[in-house]
Formats: C-alpha cells, structure tokens, sequence
C-alpha cells in the first residue's frame, strides 16, 4: 500500500468526519455508514486513504473489520502543528497581559 500525505489525507472533511467518530472509539463499515451520508464502499474507500496515510489501523473480527485511530500516524501533523507553539504561547501571553490589566 502506497503511503499517503497525513495532510491530504485530513483535508478531505469526509475523512475528518471519520476520524471524528473514530476518536469515540473503534467501529466498522456499517457503524460509519449509519453516521455518514455515504454509500458503505465510498467509507471504505476513505478509510483506505486513512490506512494510508498511518491514521487509521484495522483489525479483523471475523469477518469483520474494526477500525481505530492509529495515534503514530499523527506523529507528522503534530510535529508540524508544534512548530507553531510559539506563535500560540506568545498569543496567549498578550492575551494574558491584555486582561490583567483591566484587574488593577
């Protein structure tokens, strides 16, 4: 399986919304479906862009498939994401200034 950009891979709101119900705890095909205004092999064609990319894992349960997030293929987005905290932390100590100045 070809490794897909994590990036490309969350752009796509389909494949967030996934995630989204994923990050509540590991479901299958039919459980997305329910949730999802998808067909069931559109679901599983995201989630194979998912698997990808390193988000998302599988495991069989008989003949089903169980799928979770798969916290290591994050790795990348958080480090991405985290050379950004310095722009956050110095947003939040403006922040901070800003208020305490209106408490004297």
């Amino acid at each position: 399986m070809k490794q897909e950009d994590p990036f490309k891979a969350l752009a796509d709101p389909t494949r967030r919304a996934i995630m989204d119900r994923l990050r509540d705890g590991p479901c299958n095909v039919s459980d997305l479906t329910e949730v999802l205004p998808i067909s069931q092999s559109a679901v599983s064609q995201q989630l194979g862009v998912l698997r990808a990319a390193g988000l998302v894992s599988q495991q069989k349960d008989g003949t089903r498939r169980i799928y979770s997030v798969d916290g290591a293929g994050f790795s990348q987005v958080r480090d991405w994401v985290g050379s950004y905290e310095t722009f956050w932390d110095d947003g939040l100590d403006r922040l901070r200034a800003h208020l305490g100045k209106g408490r004297n």
